[in-house]
């Protein structure tokens, strides 16, 4: 008494269709489209990153300016 719980093969559509081409391509497409979604989503939730804070720049101040000029000396 054990009940066939499977699914026929092409229940949506057609087997046949399932094996064309244009099928093959589409589903290509939305697979791609599937895994930039997700890149982007990972991408939108990480941090910044600007690539000036990686690179050495000679454009630091040789003396501060700060209304407190000393104050770095006082810690």
């Amino acid at each position: 008494m054990h009940a066939d719980l499977r699914a026929p093969t092409g229940i949506l559509l057609p087997e046949t269709f399932l094996q064309t081409d244009f099928f093959a391509v589409l589903a290509t497409s939305v697979a791609i489209n599937t895994v930039m979604y997700a890149v982007l989503a990972v991408a939108k939730i990480l941090p910044r990153i600007y690539l000036i804070d990686w690179l050495p720049t000679h454009n630091r101040r040789s003396e501060t300016r700060s209304i407190y000029p000393d104050a770095h000396e006082r810690r």
